[in-house]
C-alpha cells in the first residue's frame, strides 16, 4: 500500500494498561498502573493507551479509567488514549478531559453479539454517529474495526464486508482506521491483501494495525503490515492481552519484541527497550509469572554472558 496518508515515523501505541490489564484476573491499583505508565513513558513509548470506558461490572479492571486519565493529566511526550464501545463511554470520555480516543466495532456478527450485545450492523451504525459526535467535540479519534481477518465464531470474514464498514466510518472523516485481527487468525498473505485494498479504496486515511499472538505469526503479520506501508501498531509491553470474548484468545504482540525487530533493521522507534524491560519486569513480578515477551529474558541472559558480568 503506497498512500499519502501513510505515516513516514513508525509508532507503536501500547495497549498494555488497556488490553493487557482487562484479561488480568487481579485488578491493578490506580498507583500501580500509573508506574506502569511512568515507566512506558521513560522508555519513549508516545502514544499509549491507558484503559476503556466499560461498565465496571463486565470489565472490573477498567473501573477506574477516569480517575487515571485525570491523574496522568496533560503529557507533552505521550498521547493519552482509551477505548470506548457506547455513548455512555463518549459521556465518560469527554467529562474526564482525554484527547484521543479509539472507537471500533466489530465485522463479525457472532462476536459483536457477545462484546457489544448488539448485532454488528447495529453497532456499526451506533458507532458511526458516535465517531461523528467525538469529532465535532474536537476529540481525536481512530475508528477501528474487530475481527478483520477472522472469527473463532464465524470463521473467514469477507473483505467487502471489511471495505463497506470501513467506508461507513471513513465517511465521519477519521484520518485513521485500524484493522484487529482479534482472533489471531491472519497470515503474512492476509495482511498484505487486506492493507491493500483498503490503502486503495481510501487513500487519504491512514491505516494501523491490532495484531494477536495467537499463532504464533504475530511479528510475521506485524512486519508485513510494515512493508505493505502501515506505520502504527498496536503492541502490549510483556505480551500481555486477549479478548474476553474470544476464545483462546492469545496476547498482542510484545512491544519490547517489536522494538527488537525494527531496530535491529535499522528502523528507528523511538524507544529505549532496556528501560522498556523494566517495565516487563514490573509486570511479571506484579502478577508472579513470566510473560510471554521474549526480548527482556535475552537482554538478561546476554548480560549474564557480558565478558565482565
Amino acid at each position: 500500500m503506497q498512500s499519502n496518508a501513510t505515516q513516514s515515523e513508525l509508532l507503536l501505541e501500547d495497549e498494555a494498561l488497556r488490553d493487557g490489564l482487562q484479561m488480568e484476573s487481579r485488578i491493578f491499583s490506580l498507583e500501580e498502573k500509573l508506574h506502569l505508565f511512568e515507566l512506558m513513558q521513560k522508555a519513549g513509548v508516545r502514544r499509549v493507551q491507558v484503559g476503556s470506558f466499560v461498565h465496571p461490572k463486565i470489565v472490573p479492571q477498567m473501573a477506574d479509567t477516569d480517575e487515571l486519565i485525570r491523574t496522568i493529566g496533560k503529557q507533552s511526550k505521550a498521547v493519552v488514549s482509551a477505548l470506548i464501545l457506547n455513548d455512555k463511554g463518549l459521556e465518560r470520555a469527554v467529562a474526564c478531559g482525554v484527547s484521543h480516543l479509539s472507537m471500533s466495532v466489530s465485522v463479525s456478527d457472532t462476536h459483536s453479539r457477545k462484546n457489544a450485545r448488539w448485532p454488528a450492523d447495529e453497532a456499526l451504525a451506533s458507532m458511526t454517529a458516535l465517531i461523528d459526535e467525538a469529532l465535532k467535540s474536537g476529540l481525536d479519534v481512530r475508528a477501528g474495526l474487530q475481527c478483520v481477518f477472522g472469527c473463532v465464531y464465524e470463521g473467514r470474514i469477507s473483505e467487502d464486508a471489511v471495505l463497506r464498514a470501513t467506508e461507513k466510518m471513513v465517511a465521519t472523516g477519521v484520518k485513521e482506521i485500524n484493522l484487529a485481527d482479534t482472533t489471531g487468525m491472519a497470515t503474512p498473505l492476509a495482511i498484505r491483501t487486506m492493507v491493500g485494498r483498503v490503502g486503495k479504496a481510501f487513500p487519504n486515511v491512514a491505516v494501523s494495525l491490532h495484531l494477536h499472538d495467537t499463532r504464533g505469526l504475530g511479528l510475521a503479520n506485524l512486519f508485513a503490515g510494515y512493508e505493505a506501508g502501515v506505520r502504527s501498531f498496536d503492541t502490549c509491553t510483556a505480551g500481555l492481552g486477549g479478548c474476553p470474548f474470544v476464545k483462546g484468545a492469545a496476547g498482542n504482540v510484545p512491544t519490547e519484541d517489536a522494538v527488537n525487530m525494527f531496530e535491529s533493521m535499522g528502523i528507528a522507534t523511538g524507544i529505549d527497550i532496556a528501560v522498556l524491560c523494566e517495565a516487563v519486569d514490573y509486570l511479571e513480578s506484579t502478577l508472579g509469572r513470566s510473560l510471554p515477551g521474549r526480548m527482556n529474558r535475552v537482554l538478561a541472559q546476554s548480560q549474564r554472558c557480558a565478558p565482565n558480568a
